[in-house]
C-alpha cells in the first residue's frame, strides 16, 4: 500500500519526533475512511479501491499525489484500447479516480482531455414470458423459490431481495418496502398476494431462529451504520431480523459476531441452475426476472411512470427500454408480409 508521504525517510520522521507507530494513515486506509464517512455502500468501496490500486500499479506504484490529468488520461486510454472494457467499466474507473483526487488528496482533477471512450452498445434486456418464469420457479424450492418469486412478482433486484427484513413486509397494505436500494434510495413496491403465505411462513421461521439464538449465544443480526449503538437490543428484535439469513454468523467491521443475510451469489447460482433445468431458449439471470416483471406490467397497460416508481429507476428513459422489447413503439404498423 502507498504511504501518505512516500518520500519521507525514517530518519526524517525520527528527527521530527514522530514515532513509527504514529505515522499518517496509508492512502487506501484514507480512501476507505472517507468513503465510510460519506456513507458509500460496501460494494462501491470495494470497487473504488480496486480501481485506485489498479491505477497505481499501472503507473509503476507511483503515489497518486505525484500524478495528475495526463496519467489519468493514459490509464483510461489503456482500459479502452488494450483491455477493451465496457463503457460502464471505464466510467466506473474514472469515477473512482475523481473521488480519490477530489475527496482524499484534495487535488481535484482538471481537464483530462479527449480520451478514447469505450463504446456503449445498445443492448435489449433478456425477458422471459410468464410461462417461462413459471417453469423456472418449478425448479426451485424453499427460500430460493420465494426469493425468485419476489424478484418476478415485485420487481426486486437480487441484493434488495437478500436484504429484506421482517419489518419491510406489510401484509395489510400489500406493500414491500425496499430500504437503501440502488443509489441508497428507499421505495415501496407490490407484495404479490400469492407470496403472502410463504412470506408469513418465512417470518415464523425467522422468529423460531431468533428464539434459538437467544437461548444459545444471543447472536444479533447485522444492522446499518451505528444503529446497534443507538439501539443496543435492535439486533435481537424480530422486526430487524433478516427474512433470508446466512447459514452461519460472521464478524462485522468492528469484530463483533453477527448474522448477515444470505449472499447474493448463492441466489444467482440457484436461479441459473433452475433456468438451465427449465431448458430456456433465452437463459438469463436473476435480473431477467426483474425485467420480466416490468414487461408484464407494461403489456397489461400499466402507466410507464408507475413502472418506473416500482422499479426505482431514476429516469423514465431507463424504463423505456422495455417498450422496445414489447415492440409497442411500432404503433400497430405491419410489415409488407403481414
Amino acid at each position: 500500500e502507498i504511504d501518505e508521504e512516500p518520500h519521507t525517510s525514517i530518519l526524517k520522521a525520527t528527527d521530527m519526533g514522530m514515532d513509527m507507530h504514529t505515522r499518517p494513515p496509508k492512502l487506501m486506509d484514507r480512501v476507505k475512511a472517507t468513503m465510510r464517512v460519506k456513507r458509500y455502500s460496501p460494494r462501491t468501496e470495494k470497487t473504488y479501491c480496486y480501481w485506485i490500486r489498479f491505477f497505481i500499479r499501472f503507473h509503476g506504484v507511483r503515489h497518486p499525489a505525484s500524478m495528475g490529468e495526463s496519467e489519468v488520461h493514459a490509464f483510461l486510454e489503456h482500459l479502452a484500447i488494450q483491455r477493451h472494457v465496457a463503457a460502464a467499466t471505464q466510467n466506473q474507473a474514472l469515477n473512482a479516480l475523481v473521488f480519490l483526487y477530489r475527496h482524499v488528496l484534495d487535488q481535484p482533477l482538471g481537464d483530462i482531455g479527449d480520451f478514447s471512450r469505450a463504446k456503449r452498445p445498445r443492448r435489449l434486456p433478456i425477458v422471459l414470458s410468464h410461462d417461462e418464469v413459471m417453469r423456472v420457479l418449478d425448479n426451485l424450492s424453499g427460500p430460493m423459490h420465494l426469493m425468485a418469486t419476489l424478484m418476478y412478482g415485485s420487481g426486486l433486484r437480487v441484493l434488495e431481495t437478500c436484504r429484506l427484513r421482517v419489518r419491510d413486509i406489510d401484509f395489510d397494505r400489500r406493500v414491500i418496502t425496499v430500504r437503501a436500494g440502488k443509489g441508497d434510495k428507499d421505495r415501496t413496491t407490490l407484495l404479490p398476494s400469492s407470496c403472502a403465505p410463504a412470506l408469513q411462513q418465512q417470518i415464523n421461521t425467522s422468529r423460531d431462529q431468533l428464539g434459538y439464538r437467544l437461548k444459545q449465544a444471543s447472536v444479533p443480526v447485522s444492522l446499518p451504520h451505528a444503529l446497534n449503538r443507538k439501539y443496543p437490543t435492535a439486533g435481537l428484535s424480530l422486526s430487524w431480523q433478516w427474512l433470508f439469513p446466512a447459514s452461519r454468523p460472521c464478524f462485522n467491521d468492528e469484530g463483533d459476531v453477527v448474522l448477515h443475510h444470505i449472499h447474493p451469489s448463492a441466489v444467482q447460482k440457484a436461479v441459473k441452475r433452475a433456468m438451465r433445468a427449465a431448458s430456456l431458449q433465452r437463459p438469463g439471470s436473476c435480473h431477467a426476472l426483474r425485467h420480466s416483471f416490468a414487461t408484464q406490467l407494461l403489456s397489461q397497460g400499466t402507466d410507464i411512470r408507475t413502472v418506473q416508481e416500482l422499479l426505482g429507476h431514476k429516469s423514465v428513459e431507463t424504463t423505456q427500454i422495455y417498450t422496445h422489447v414489447l415492440g409497442s413503439e411500432f404503433a400497430g404498423v405491419r410489415g409488407p408480409l403481414g
